[in-house]
């Protein structure tokens, strides 16, 4: 009674809709509500609950259990002890920590084009709402029992110690260590990613061991896909896994990406060396007696030529185009500049189950009792493929041969699964018989008979039973068996010969046991069947057959050719989470390389092997679809699911993926060669100009234009170049490698060299004696520049290829944008308002032919370089491999 009017007392306080946590009652208040039978020793005892973690709690016997949580296991808590537990504990659910708004999240994408802008936003927003999805592993509600009466509950309503009652098709509110089971089976590939379910008990674990094999603890999230049970909650909301997987997730900051960083780098070097070259110009004319303003103008068109405020949106343009690309090839990227990212990763650490394999049971491999082998084609819950004998090849559909038929019936019909489009409503075990039933039109085998009584499978007995009576026929009952080797022979007195029941020697049950061994060193799992057994007779004829665990994909396995998925190559090991977890992380970095499987590892665990390959120098690529995947996916520099999806679940899309990475790198490149040459070119000019005390080559409108030809479409065109194939066959780049390669910059300055060579030379050209700049000067000299630019562009479209192999005609925005450069220069030269702007004057047929001719020298000498470097690259491969030539 009086934890009844506490309790009524208590709904009625107010709370905070934020935090749901009840106002404190003053001492007073308390003793008043439970009129002072209540002492303070019972609320400090509530207080001293703790969660339990699920090792603890797996050792733990019910009695002990029910001690540690205060808690009577047939009755359940009171509501008063709900009431102070809540205060401790909180409510069972998640809350996202969403301290950043949205707008600032928006403005933080601002840098280029508007729409590209908007789309990177929209796409990051929605990739960053995938922490509020983990909210929804709490489901709505549960059944529990307190005070002696099972009640119908919402799930966040939980504390510690309550006691919880599971049965098929609920899904986990909570941690809960069980203490009564029967043959419950529960779907935890949420949490460990397997897809076959697992078999709990209600014991007292020796050792604690992994928290996959924790078989007396179920988790929140996952789901109870056969039987009942009852247990103690001993951990609720973020005290749980899956909370402890969500305190991660929120912990965890994603890295930047290395274009990320080689474009912060770059930005920096080029803003510094162009402002101190701008001030050198600006101090050298005020000391030569030059207008300051003059040169303040000059100034001011430089920094304004020279900084690259066209990179963001080159960048940003190259990068949309790739992510168009990769969709086409059903990758969808969250985040532009992952698209970069690929390029450089060197490491995948993908999950097994559904993206090397294909998350399916499939029969692979058929032995009857009497040593007939055949072999079963095609995957997935259907009736494609084939069932053939061997070693001859024979198809075999339905009788064709007695013992195959009668060993597929005993599968199909012992059965609950049922196969309905393409997917399996049951255990994958049994929807793997169901389709090799399918598969030697024997579907519908199971329709022949009438069930009367079924002995269903226990982890204890580990096998199952149907007592069945044929339709059409008068006959006895027949009992049809399957389950593990040693229960179904040992419920054997004879075996099957050819359709003749033959005495079970010692001899055959070796043959069985032989052929168990072999097929399970081949990663198979067996099934064994007995049919017919009359329910007259004990003992029956065994007739055996074996399962394939998983099989791989098709595209996974072209992906990572060798023995079967191809991650035991005899040189690298296998470690388990339990090693994992055991070593430091610098002891794990120093291993991790050797390490090809890590097998029974936890979201924690995922995270520290992703940390130790970053720390090894790796860019990371992570693959997964279950939440015990998602803390190591926001970690790693590529998270595929969390920044990339793949449409299909194919894995060889990743590699697709990597190569559009590497040609959007490669274009990245182009581009900034060939800004950097006009930037540096430009600043040269005026430097030399200016130190030699001539007057300025170009004036500042001008060079706001030659900045708009830098930085504008012809530039722009040279992000959108196709992939080129033979960049595609290049390892991944260095992450330690800048953008300015050594290569690159002796590319860069090569070009530029050329360039103000020849302008110069026009410069000195068309100046007059008395070193007066005139219109025609200018002209001369601006028209020049403008020319040598293009040309550099469209050598610039490669860094290896010559342009006759690249085709001109391939990259068609480049043509239009460099067909409208020249359009808008002969507007500049020609068009009086624009002549008076630019301060120019109509040049001749031979000035332009002179200029033309010249300007492509730069060109020309790109190309011949290029073809230096084949012929020594030729001559080297030539020296390091003669026996190829």
């Amino acid at each position: 009674m009086v934890e009844r009017r506490f309790s009524q007392f208590l709904q009625k306080l107010p709370f905070s809709g934020a935090g749901h946590l009840y106002e404190p009652l003053e001492r007073s208040e308390l003793e008043i509500l439970i009129g002072g039978q209540c002492d303070s020793k019972a609320i400090e005892r509530e207080k001293t609950v703790v969660a339990l973690s699920p090792k603890e709690a797996s050792k733990c016997h019910k009695e002990d259990l029910a001690k540690a949580f205060y808690v009577d296991l047939q009755n359940g808590l009171s509501e008063f002890s709900v009431s102070q537990r809540r205060r401790v504990h909180g409510w069972n659910e998640f809350v996202a920590d969403n301290t950043e708004p949205v707008w600032k999240k928006y403005l933080d994408q601002v840098g280029a084009v508007l729409i590209v802008v908007t789309v990177a936003f929209i796409q990051e927003y929605r990739s960053e709402k995938s922490l509020e999805e983990l909210t929804k592993l709490v489901p709505p509600e549960c059944n529990c029992i307190r005070e002696g009466k099972l009640q119908h509950l919402l799930a966040r309503d939980l504390v510690p110690g309550d006691i919880v009652s599971l049965s098929i098709g609920d899904r986990i509110p909570a941690d809960i260590r069980l203490t009564e089971v029967t043959d419950l089976l529960v779907d935890e590939s949420s949490f460990t990613g397997e897809a076959e379910p697992c078999s709990k008990t209600d014991s007292p674990l020796a050792g604690g061991g992994d928290l996959t094999t924790l078989s007396n603890i179920v988790f929140m999230g996952t789901l109870v896909q056969y039987g009942k049970g009852q247990g103690v909650v001993i951990g609720t909301g973020e005290r749980s896994q899956f909370g402890e997987v969500f305190k991660m997730m929120q912990a965890e900051e994603t890295p930047k990406t290395p274009l990320q960083k080689s474009m912060d780098k770059l930005g920096k070097q080029l803003t510094l060396f162009s402002f101190a070259i701008i001030g050198l110009i600006m101090l050298t004319g005020w000391l030569q007696g030059k207008q300051l303003l003059s040169m303040f103008t000059i100034g001011v068109s430089l920094a304004v030529a020279a900084i690259p405020e066209g990179l963001p949106i080159v960048v940003t343009v190259t990068l949309v185009l790739g992510v168009l690309r990769m969709a086409k090839k059903r990758v969808i990227v969250k985040k532009l500049p992952i698209v970069e990212t690929l390029g450089c990763c060197n490491v995948i650490c993908s999950d097994k189950t559904g993206t090397l394999t294909a998350n399916e049971m499939t029969v692979t491999q058929l032995v009857t009792s009497d040593g007939l082998h055949a072999e079963v084609s095609g995957v997935g819950y259907n009736g494609d493929g084939t069932v053939c004998l061997l070693p001859s090849k024979e198809v075999l559909k339905r009788f064709s041969n007695v013992s195959v038929g009668r060993l597929v019936e005993a599968g199909c019909v012992a059965n609950n699964a049922v196969i309905r489009k393409n997917a399996v409503m049951g255990q994958p075990t049994e929807g793997a018989l169901i389709a090799l039933a399918m598969k030697m039109d024997l579907g519908d085998i199971k329709d022949s008979y009438v069930r009367k009584k079924e002995i269903p499978f226990s982890s204890e007995q580990k096998w199952m039973a149907a007592r069945c009576s044929p339709k059409n026929e008068d006959q006895e009952d027949i009992y049809f068996m399957k389950g593990a080797l040693e229960e179904v022979v040992n419920s054997c007195s004879t075996y099957n010969h050819g359709g003749i029941p033959l005495p079970l020697t010692p001899q055959q049950r070796a043959f069985y046991q032989q052929e168990e061994e072999k097929m399970g060193t081949l990663g198979l799992r067996g099934q064994y069947l007995q049919s017919p057994a009359p329910s007259s007779r004990t003992k029956g004829p065994v007739r055996t057959g074996r399962l394939s665990q998983d099989p791989q994909r098709s595209d996974g396995f072209s992906a990572l050719a060798g023995r079967n998925i191809g991650l035991c190559n005899g040189k690298l090991k296998a470690m388990s989470g339990d090693e994992v977890e055991n070593m430091e992380q610098e002891e794990l970095a120093d291993c991790v390389g050797k390490v090809s499987v890590f097998f029974r590892t936890s979201p924690k665990h995922k995270l520290k092997i992703i940390k130790a390959l970053q720390e090894c120098g790796a860019i990371v690529a992570m693959t997964g679809d279950g939440v015990n995947d998602a803390v190591a996916l926001k970690s790693a520099d590529i998270g595929i699911a969390a920044n990339m999806v793949l449409v299909n679940d194919d894995f060889s899309a990743i590699m697709s993926a990597v190569e559009e990475g590497k040609g959007i790198f490669h274009n990245i490149k182009n581009f900034v060669r060939f800004q950097l040459s006009t930037s540096i070119s430009a600043l040269s000019l005026i430097t030399l100009s200016t130190v030699c005390n001539l007057p300025s080559p170009l004036n500042a409108m001008q060079i706001l234009w030659i900045n708009i030809i830098m930085d504008g479409p012809p530039a722009q065109s040279l992000g959108v170049e196709p992939v080129d194939r033979d960049a595609l066959q290049q390892p991944p780049r260095n992450v330690k490698d800048t953008i300015l390669s050594r290569a690159l910059i002796l590319k860069t300055l090569l070009s530029a060299a050329v360039i103000i060579s020849g302008t110069l030379f026009i410069f000195w050209k068309e100046i007059p004696a008395d070193k007066a700049s005139t219109p025609r000067t200018t002209t001369m000299t601006f028209t020049c520049f403008v020319f040598f630019d293009l040309f550099n562009a469209l050598t610039c479209r490669s860094q290896t290829k010559l342009i006759v192999e690249i085709g001109f005609l391939r990259n068609r925005m480049f043509l239009y944008s460099v067909l409208g450069s020249v359009l808008g220069q002969l507007a500049v030269i020609y068009i009086p308002p624009l002549q008076k702007v630019f301060q120019t004057e109509n040049l001749g047929a031979l000035d332009l032919l002179l200029l033309t001719g010249l300007a492509s020298s730069v060109f020309i000498v790109s190309e011949l370089l290029k073809l230096c470097e084949k012929f020594f690259c030729r001559a080297r491969k030539a020296q390091t491999h003669p026996d190829h030539i």
